[in-house]
């Protein structure tokens, strides 16, 4: 096989795989992870399940590397955001970058709680779990140790690394409000008033009116 052969095998596999992630995604919101099948995947994407098997050995690696495409992005939004606010960044304003990138989209969230119960029961996939929460909080945490200096966090909540996980707590309860009322803005106005009441003492609390 020649070099300009082994590329085009190359990107037609990614484009499968690909093809295959979307079609999974929008099959799991609709009926849930364990209502799936291989063949239900298949027939969304377009594809055999020779196509499916040259990718992924079982529907539980395609639904850990869909979570974890979906994950690594979401983390990378929230750096990329804040890193772009320059060194004078403060917590209110870091606030306002975080509840802006940080997806709020109701799909998602049926997908990544299908995950987490998922994950409950197997120790693998609770260790990836854990590991992407642990990114997205030094994500945060390093911007929040910058912004300090401007706007000083609450004694309550310790160090930087209490105030991350405050932050992704916060997250995890508005999220769970959303599954049941949809209300994407309505999450993304309580989420912003919620961290900026937990990052400053409610010193800056901006109103929901």
């Amino acid at each position: 096989m020649t070099e300009q052969t082994a590329r085009r095998v190359t990107r037609r596999r990614e484009h499968t795989r690909a093809r295959l992630l979307d079609a999974a995604f929008r099959v799991f919101a609709a009926k849930g992870f364990g209502r799936v099948s291989i063949e239900e995947v298949c027939e969304a994407a377009g594809f055999s399940r020779g196509a499916f098997y040259s990718n992924f050995a079982t529907l539980d690696e395609l639904f850990f590397a869909l979570y974890r495409e979906r994950a690594d992005l979401i983390a990378a939004q929230v750096a990329d955001a804040l890193a772009q606010g320059g060194p004078d960044l403060d917590v209110p304003s870091s606030v306002d970058r975080v509840t802006e990138v940080l997806l709020l989209d109701v799909d998602w969230l049926l997908v990544k709680t299908d995950f987490l119960v998922h994950a409950a029961r197997d120790p693998h996939v609770a260790r990836a779990l854990l590991d992407h929460r642990a990114r997205l909080r030094r994500a945060v945490a390093d911007r929040l140790s910058r912004a300090r200096g401007h706007t000083e966090l609450p004694a309550v909540l310790g160090d930087v690394a209490g105030a991350a996980h405050a932050v992704v707590a916060a997250y995890d309860g508005v999220t769970t409000q959303l599954l049941l009322d949809k209300d994407v803005e309505r999450a993304r106005a309580w989420l912003k008033q919620l961290l900026t009441a937990l990052l400053t003492d409610g010193s800056s609390t901006p109103s929901t009116n």
